[in-house]
């Protein structure tokens, strides 16, 4: 049986949020070192995995060596949905079994029967976003990061002069 309750913050957006609960803080968390932005993704991963990776790694200057393989396990996910969506596309969600008919011919329909395809889209998309939320992949989960940019564009600048921080 896993744990009660809610998970609990990391330390770190603890003190960003001047730790409102004055919870006793952890003082021996682990903090992963960063992963470097131009790691390239696992060899193991299938082309469509690796092209995820690509897409998606610019956007998580958050990520660390601790969550590599959870990044790579949403890739494949990811690969593993869309595998299983174009199958879909093309054959549909279900097909007929028949029965065995006269002389060879099919015979009535028997049942319709769904592909195994769809659950296996099923099971990725929920993996999917199960992994995607813990690595602030969903616009939920992006809300709770709070990330300071070295470089600001222009934009940003301008929002926070007419806006505030």
């Amino acid at each position: 049986m896993g744990r009660r309750g809610p998970a609990p913050k990391p330390t770190a957006l603890r003190i960003l949020q001047g730790n409102p609960g004055k919870t006793r803080l952890n003082p021996s968390e682990p903090q992963p070192p960063a992963a470097p932005e131009d790691l390239s993704p696992p060899a193991w991963l299938v082309s469509q995995a690796k092209e995820a990776w690509t897409r998606l790694r610019p956007d998580l200057p958050w990520l660390t060596l601790a969550d590599v393989d959870a990044f790579a396990a949403y890739c494949s996910s990811y690969a593993r949905w869309r595998e299983a969506q174009t199958f879909l596309e093309t054959n549909g969600l279900t097909y007929e079994l028949r029965g065995e008919g006269i002389k060879g011919k099919p015979g009535p329909v028997k049942c319709i029967q769904q592909y195994p395809q769809v659950a296996i889209a099923k099971q990725s998309l929920m993996m999917m976003c199960k992994i995607g939320g813990e690595l602030g992949l969903s616009p939920a989960s992006r809300t709770r990061i709070h990330v300071e940019l070295a470089d600001k564009t222009a934009a940003d600048r301008t929002a926070e002069r007419m806006f505030g921080s």
